[in-house]
């Protein structure tokens, strides 16, 4: 029986071996409790997809600061909950499945009721369409004592993930948070050494994976998430991805995921809300089945280290297409595990050609809350409804997410943090930027 091309075993620098070329990606779950720590409910969810196939899992967003989340519910990795770390760290485990923890830093783009004055390299609002659900402050520009505070904040979340028993640790500098804000131009217009030139932009970047190498040690993966290109007029491009690339090929690490956009040009969902700059694709990329591919691809040919590829796979031609003609090295899957759990052990074992995509039949606005509604449903140790309504499913995950945020602004533990920050911010001068 001939062995499928994807089943085909991947060593990274470090010396850890990926048993397939499938990831499950990133996705924020929104499972945690209102101290922001790790439930029974992420750990069914992990028990479950550590089953399915898939040689690599990446965690949703772990937040290295509890005033800088992406949604309330997020997973704070801040010295807390180790306990609960590491039952979520079991759960993921499995023979030949690497569980890695995704962490970030939301920089600006944190709820104005979580955050009103969020840092951020600059003090550039976010370009979002008012009114709908999306309410962001001004945020503050970093001092310099706060720009390292929040590199060892990456350190420090590192360790924790590594001391809890994950197999690897993936910084999130992509879609807009804050590692993305410092590499692109319109979020980031300081004036000093970590701003200007793209040498200066992807400074912050450099240092927190030297800080993290630092306290893990050489022998634990190191991945990164990267926009392949902002896709916003002025933003971070293609071109300089590649420059970065360069760059990063001196560095300590050992798989670069790459995606694109941000929430203020959503194209990680497949959505273009304005212009995309130089980086507008052709009708031959649009056709093609991943978004990113053909802008990975200039990525991968100068990459020393092994390349991901996340957003849009959903057949085993097109991805095998990618693989065999040297676009990727490994294969990043998200919503397809939601819909289908186990669809990377049928799709190696040939059992189907294409995996689920239910949003092709949603309302565009519907996606995000459908999807969120049956990561509840999983956590809960149910099966998937791909019959539940668009409709139905928003409305439910608003009230979920309603209710998350009004524990999570009630709970001790942020109250307390949000008192010293308030204080911090009203007795501290702003940093020119």
């Amino acid at each position: 029986m001939m062995t499928h091309p994807l089943s085909k075993p991947l060593e990274l620098p470090c010396g850890v071996v990926l048993s397939n070329r499938l990831a499950k990606a990133a996705m924020s779950e929104g499972l945690a409790d209102d101290n922001n720590l790790s439930t029974p409910r992420l750990e069914r969810l992990y028990r479950r997809w550590a089953g399915s196939g898939a040689g690599l899992l990446l965690s949703g967003n772990m937040q290295v600061d509890c005033l800088h989340l992406e949604r309330p519910s997020n997973v704070v990795i801040d010295g807390r909950g180790k306990t609960e770390l590491a039952r979520l760290a079991k759960a993921g485990k499995s023979p030949g499945v690497q569980f890695w923890a995704q962490i970030s830093h939301t920089g600006r783009q944190v709820d104005s009721h979580i955050n009103g004055a969020p840092l951020s390299p600059s003090a550039v609002e976010i370009d979002v369409i008012r009114g709908a659900g999306f309410s962001f402050a001004t945020p503050k520009p970093m001092t310099e004592v706060e720009i390292w505070h929040a590199i060892g904040q990456f350190a420090f979340g590192a360790k924790q993930v590594q001391e809890a028993g994950f197999d690897g640790v993936s910084l999130h500098a992509a879609h807009g948070y804050l590692i993305s804000q410092f590499l692109s131009p319109l979020s980031n217009q300081r004036s000093d050494q970590w701003g200007g030139s793209l040498e200066n932009r992807s400074r912050f970047l450099l240092e927190v994976i030297a800080a993290v190498r630092k306290e893990v040690g050489p022998k634990f993966p190191i991945g990164i998430k990267l926009n392949a290109s902002d896709f916003q007029k002025g933003g971070f491009t293609n071109a300089e991805c590649v420059e970065l690339v360069k760059i990063l090929n001196e560095v300590d690490l050992d798989l670069l995921e790459l995606s694109g956009g941000s929430l203020e040009q959503p194209k990680v969902v497949g959505v273009a809300v304005k212009d995309e700059g130089e980086d507008a694709p052709r009708a031959s990329t649009v056709a093609r089945e991943a978004y990113f591919i053909a802008f990975a691809g200039a990525v991968r040919k100068v990459a020393r280290m092994p390349v991901m590829v996340t957003g849009g796979f959903r057949t085993v031609a097109g991805m095998v297409e990618a693989f065999e003609g040297g676009e990727l090295d490994v294969v990043g899957l998200g919503r397809p595990l939601i819909a289908d759990p186990e669809c990377p052990r049928r799709l190696l074992a040939g059992e189907i050609a294409r995996l689920p995509s239910p949003e092709d039949s949603l309302h565009l606005f519907h996606i995000l809350g459908w999807y969120n509604i049956q990561l509840v449903r999983l956590g809960d140790g149910l099966d998937p409804d791909l019959s539940l309504p668009g409709e139905v499913a928003v409305a439910k995950f608003a009230q979920i997410e309603s209710r998350n945020m009004a524990e999570l602004l009630q709970s001790h533990v942020y109250q307390e943090l949000r008192r010293k920050y308030d204080n911090e911010v009203d007795n501290q001068p702003l940093a020119t930027a």
